[in-house]
């Protein structure tokens, strides 16, 4: 697991090329030792609850982790001072479990609780039973939660602090005639929303009275089942728009900061997969229109902690207010980079009752930041369904340079159906929007996960798409660049050559190295070994088959590819899970996954892998589709489950023969 770095001014502290920030954002040993708490208990898990306690040890603050049953050998229990178990793994048992946490508070005598994000992060009933016990609250008063909480009266808020809205009804929508009214005098499309929604859950467009009928009664019933909340809005739907949020950091005092913005438009359904500061698309004066507007926001609700005013922007720079999450957010880390603030240390000074220690002009933009979230998930299925399994290799690439990884697992961590199934976020940091992308590029390629399907192979295709590039982004990019789905890089001709070249060199060095180790076996009795000069191959590579040509003088393989000729250099450290390869000068950095006897290999270049598996058994989890795969060819000798079952770790499900 990777250490907490942010921008530029940590880069140089660890000995990475990097730029220095204004003096008034350098970090000083007084300002992490500024007595805050003695004790925060951080009531999350995964990689959030490690990022809270990094810091936390870096302003000499003991740290309590909470933790169900299963997550008690988690790292994030191992790297807090002292863990406390809630209860079994469903979190309504255990991370939701209130009076569990209070009393593992009262147990520790926490002073202080830092949320994270999701769980009880927003909960305005949790901040309230922490302060009947005089427990501070690490985030915005209980006000502040509710009014930004519920999406009608934010609205209203909004409007009121002359903040840029979204037309549509203020009110709540009584029944599917109303909202059939509502819309037509809006003018279609038409959002409908849950009130007191979030995450993408309960929200449908409708594009005509029939639609109209069906997204009210669909979205009721899912804000229902989903926040017991089932009330809802509708607004004019903003077609193509960009996902542009506002940073904003407040004190108890009055003060208000907006820290740029991140840009959020790379979505599958409504969540979030890339995230980047700043926007190529903003210019300064839109910037700062933004900045103030959310500021005024934040101003407007007393609000006292870190928060992020979400805006959606039209292809003419107009923006609209979107809604306000009252908590940290999960691409935190690329506003830090650019501005040298570490966030989770302005909120438990700022919880501490300390005034913000910077003005708005201190604020730089200082290089770029990309972020990418890395998930147990299969890309070639609807953009991304859970998978589950344990991490049997793991290695992160922060041995690269401008590379932070916030995680919370190791080798032989489980992704479990319990959670979510994010692995980590990596983030890159450069001078520039190239270079943080190359950075990004070369991260994702050195990123090593065996054990579990992960969304890599999507991810990288994303940054080196040509209108990704050029910034030609919206909130319907996935599935307007991929609208019969996410297939994998599509090899050039160039690049199939490379591929076919590397593999040939890797069978022949496995080969090579087998023959060494049975000269050295057999070393007592000489063995006279034919020398090979070529080695003659038969690849099979999607279903066509090429010949090959290899040869080898030291380091280097000279192969030809169907009348093509490459040559292939690399040290050939058999034993690495990562191989650094240089063809014909082109630095590319590949995987070899497995390898058979007979010479079938998997590898990963260029984040794809071309491997095969038989999808045997559909489970369901966290609301949505997990995937299970076999992990060798064999017949289904008997099915132990049935749609509907309710199915724990361990459990039998499918038998092979």
């Amino acid at each position: 697991m990777a250490g907490l770095w942010v921008g530029a001014a940590a880069l140089v502290g660890a000995g990475r090329r990097g730029r220095r920030l204004p003096q008034p954002l350098m970090r000083s040993s007084a300002l992490w030792t500024l007595k805050t708490f003695d004790k925060i208990l951080i009531a999350n898990r995964g990689e959030i609850a490690c990022r809270v306690i990094k810091t936390c040890k870096k302003m000499g603050i003991k740290t309590v982790a909470i933790h169900s049953d299963v997550d008690a050998s988690s790292v994030h229990v191992k790297m807090a001072d002292e863990a406390v178990c809630v209860g079994p793994a469903p979190t309504s048992k255990s991370y939701l479990n209130m009076d569990a946490i209070m009393e593992a508070i009262k147990k520790t005598r926490a002073q202080a609780v830092h949320p994270g994000y999701g769980f009880l992060s927003e909960n305005k009933e949790f901040a309230k039973c922490l302060a009947a016990e005089d427990v501070i609250f690490i985030g915005p008063d209980t006000h502040a939660i509710q009014a930004m909480g519920d999406k009608i009266e934010s609205k209203l808020l909004a409007k009121k602090a002359k903040v840029n809205t979204i037309p549509g009804f203020d009110g709540v929508v009584k029944d599917a005639d109303e909202a059939v009214r509502i819309a037509r005098e809006i003018g279609y499309p038409v959002m409908i929303k849950a009130s007191a929604g979030g995450g993408g859950k309960g929200m449908r467009i409708a594009w005509d009275d029939e639609e109209t009928r069906d997204g009210f009664r669909f979205s009721s019933q899912e804000a229902a089942s989903s926040f017991g909340d089932d009330r809802l809005l509708i607004e004019k739907f903003i077609d193509n728009p960009r996902h542009i949020e506002i940073q904003v950091l407040g004190d108890k005092h009055g003060n208000a900061l907006w820290l740029n913005e991140r840009e959020c438009s790379i979505q599958r359904r409504n969540q979030k997969v890339v995230e980047e500061a700043p926007s190529i698309f903003l210019d300064s004066e839109t910037r700062r229109a933004m900045g103030e507007q959310a500021v005024a926001l934040a101003k407007a609700v007393k609000y006292s902690s870190a928060g992020t005013v979400e805006f959606l922007v039209d292809s003419k720079k107009n923006f609209y207010f979107l809604e306000m999450n009252t908590r940290l957010q999960v691409e935190h880390p690329v506003t830090e980079c650019i501005t040298g603030l570490d966030l989770v240390q302005e909120m438990i000074r700022v919880a501490k009752g300390y005034p913000l220690r910077h003005k708005q002009a201190d604020i730089p933009i200082n290089g770029w930041a990309v972020e990418c979230r890395v998930y147990a998930e299969d890309p070639y299925k609807s953009f991304g369904l859970p998978s589950v399994g344990r991490l049997s290799q793991y290695q992160e690439p922060i041995h690269l340079p401008g590379v932070r990884v916030d995680s919370g697992i190791q080798p032989g961590s489980d992704i479990s159906i319990y959670y979510d199934p994010m692995i980590s976020k990596l983030i890159t940091y450069g001078s520039d929007r190239t270079e943080a992308l190359k950075r990004m590029e070369d991260a994702l390629d050195n990123y090593v996960i065996r054990g579990v399907t992960h969304n890599i192979a999507l991810l990288r295709e994303v940054i080196i798409n040509s209108r990704f590039i050029e910034g030609d982004i919206n909130t319907k990019f996935l599935s307007d660049v991929y609208p019969d789905g996410f297939k994998g890089h599509k090899l050039t001709e160039n690049e199939r050559n490379q591929l076919l070249a590397i593999a040939s060199s890797l069978f022949v060095a496995f080969q090579l190295r087998a023959q060494h180790f049975q000269e050295h076996e057999n070393s007592r009795v000489p063995i006279i070994q034919p020398q090979v000069a070529n080695w003659q191959l038969s690849v099979k590579l999607h279903d066509e088959v090429h010949t090959v040509v290899a040869s080898n003088s030291g380091p280097t393989f000279s192969v030809e590819v169907d009348g093509s000729k490459l040559n292939v250099t690399s040290t050939w450290n058999l034993a690495s899970p990562l191989l650094s390869v240089s063809v014909d000068g082109t630095p590319r950095t590949v995987q070899c996954l497995s390898r058979e006897a007979g010479g079938n290999m998997s590898i990963q270049f260029l984040g794809t892998v071309v491997a095969e598996g038989q999808e045997i058994c559909v489970i369901e989890a966290m609301k949505m589709q997990n995937s299970m795969t076999a992990g060798k060819t064999g017949k289904v000798k008997s099915v132990r489950c049935k749609a509907g079952d309710t199915v724990g770790e361990g459990d039998l499900l499918v038998e092979l023969e």
